[in-house]
């Protein structure tokens, strides 16, 4: 590893400890650091640097000469990341100083531990499937970041009466979903607003997208797990004139006539996993799954 990119969304005190131990792991091994341009000056701002690193501001500053991207922040911070990397591979581990973390897995207590492991080659690398969004007519909002590696959510908009969302699959009707919005999340996003609306857990490397009703109307209306390989096409019946979509965290608003298409996107999210972190720890670190007394015996 030479060189890396560094990503926060925003600079909070209690995160200066978790930046200068990842900064110092990172120089005491000759690894070139580039911060993004906005977290450089905030971290400037707050005197956290003792000399001048390189820094990105945009999507075309990065290239595949880059070993990886490290996020400090939240899952929210490595959504917003995803938006720099694209298409160029650069495989990203999340350094968790926010709340839950199923994408951030590393503790900001083991960051040199972590990084040791990946610099001695002690991880592997998992694919994560995104969604690709297209709108008819098109939507401007969106323009070049039309994907989402969480989900893409369908909701009502300036109104408290429910939408229906006529969903097809590969050009079959389905059903209209009667609802305040509807849910199409990937296995990373499994975890996150699909999960809340009683959405299935499905570990990363599934090749499947759920479908999930937000508060469905129609009581029959389930969570439905489709392959990946899937179309999706929607079209919203609401009272209002408008609706809203989101991807990830980017939301916009589009008249009720536009019709929505969702499918598995043409490029993949690399996603760093040290040998001491794995998807099932992170369930029952963070779902408290293993929290049944009863199975203490058995660890």
């Amino acid at each position: 590893m030479k060189k890396v990119a560094i990503y926060g969304q925003s600079y909070s005190i209690s995160a200066e400890k978790e930046m200068q131990i990842l900064l110092e792991v990172l120089n005491e091994n000759n690894i070139v650091s580039f911060i993004e341009n906005k977290f450089y000056d905030l971290l400037v701002d707050g005197n956290i640097l003792n000399k001048k690193y390189p820094t990105f501001s945009h999507f075309s500053d990065l290239n595949n000469s880059f070993d990886a991207m490290f996020t400090l922040g939240g899952d929210g911070t490595i959504l917003r990341a995803v938006t720099y990397i694209r298409d160029l591979n650069i495989p990203i581990l999340g350094i968790n100083t926010g709340r839950l973390g199923f994408l951030a897995t590393i503790n900001k207590k083991n960051i040199k531990e972590s990084i040791n492991l990946i610099l001695n080659g002690e991880f592997s690398v998992q694919e994560r499937t995104l969604l690709s969004v297209k709108t008819s007519p098109e939507t401007a909002a969106f323009e070049e970041l039309d994907f989402a590696l969480n989900e893409v959510t369908i909701a009502r908009k300036n109104t408290t009466s429910m939408i229906g969302v006529k969903t097809s699959l590969n050009n079959e009707y389905l059903t209209n979903y009667w609802a305040d919005g509807l849910i199409i999340a990937t296995p990373t996003g499994s975890t996150g607003y699909s999960l809340s609306c009683n959405g299935p857990v499905i570990s990363p490397d599934s090749k499947n997208f759920i479908i999930t009703p937000i508060a469905p109307h129609n009581l029959n209306a389930r969570p439905m797990v489709i392959s990946d390989k899937t179309s999706i096409q929607l079209t919203v019946d609401s009272r209002e004139k408008d609706f809203l979509i989101s991807l990830d965290s980017r939301i916009t608003t589009v008249p009720k006539n536009t019709e929505v298409f969702i499918e598995k996107a043409v490029f993949t999210i690399q996603s760093i996993i040290p040998k001491n972190q794995s998807f099932l720890q992170t369930l029952r670190t963070k779902l408290l799954w293993g929290e049944d007394t009863r199975n203490e015996t058995n660890l």
